[in-house]
């Protein structure tokens, strides 16, 4: 937190939830309704896209444009403006478009805000739950839902054999990685999928214990470390490094996880698939 004052950061919290609104007011009349599919890839892929997605990313950078006109942003729709700023807003305005597509409520909002290059706030959000995830390091991580406000902590997990994991979708691991996670699936107690950045909030909710995911831009992380860092957990690289601004770099590889010890036996199994 490198010069970042205290009371800063506690208006950046504030605003962070009013971004997170805003994203709220343009996706929610569009979820379980004609929310205008597009399809981003081509040969015959499908990477969807909706007027929810690109319309809440630039809800967003309006207000940000309008209140921190100096602040840079990385956003999944749009791409950078002033990357390497002192302050920087990392966007997936839905993340989990094949959930929202299909009217599942586990899509969220991801925010994070980095200062001098390093993940220092983030809310994972989910507004037709009503639910923000939202923390940093300094400031502790909370679920705000209503007016009710819930303090985040991770659960103590002693061993990986007690552990409940996730992972969005084993199609999305190569060879390696596909192994890695088959063994890792079978030294814990219970695995889910399709849960996509929700997994990551239930982690900071003490509900699960750890999330192995691969093919991750920063967008789809940012948000998620000053969360998991501020209810007590952990994360990294498949390798147990800091992970980077360029997490593509090294395969976009990212283990979430409740306590040290379930880390250190994860990473022991993830070793054999980790990108260097």
């Amino acid at each position: 937190m490198t010069q970042l004052a205290k009371n800063h950061l506690q208006a950046l919290d504030a605003f962070i939830l009013e971004l997170h609104a805003a994203a709220g007011e343009v996706i929610l009349p569009l979820f379980r309704a004609d929310h205008g599919l597009e399809n981003k890839a081509s040969l015959g892929a499908f990477d969807p896209v909706t007027e929810a997605d690109k319309g809440a990313e630039a809800a967003i950078r309006a207000l940000i444009a309008k209140h921190y006109p100096d602040h840079g942003v990385i956003g999944e729709e749009y791409g950078e403006d002033r990357p390497d700023a002192e302050f920087v807003w990392v966007l997936d305005p839905i993340d989990g478009t094949r959930a929202f597509v299909a009217g599942l409520p586990v899509w969220t909002t991801l925010i994070g805000l980095r200062h001098m290059g390093r993940p220092v706030l983030g809310l994972i959000g989910q507004s037709f739950l009503g639910e923000s995830f939202v923390g940093s390091q300094a400031l502790g991580s909370r679920l705000i839902k209503g007016d009710t406000v819930t303090p985040l902590k991770v659960r103590a997990c002693p061993k990986l054999a007690d552990a409940i994991i996730a992972t969005t979708d084993t199609g999305l691991f190569d060879l390696s990685e596909a192994e890695a996670w088959s063994d890792l699936r079978s030294a814990s107690r219970l695995a889910r999928m399709g849960c996509d950045a929700y997994a990551y909030a239930m982690v900071a909710l003490g509900t699960m214990d750890l999330v192995l995911e691969t093919g991750l831009k920063a967008w789809d992380i940012d948000a998620a470390i000053p969360v998991i860092e501020g209810a007590g957990g952990l994360v990294t690289n498949w390798r147990g490094q800091t992970i980077g601004p360029r997490p593509q770099d090294t395969g976009g590889q990212m283990l979430i996880a409740a306590t040290k010890a379930c880390q250190d036996s994860a990473l022991a199994i993830l070793a054999k698939g980790a990108k260097s």
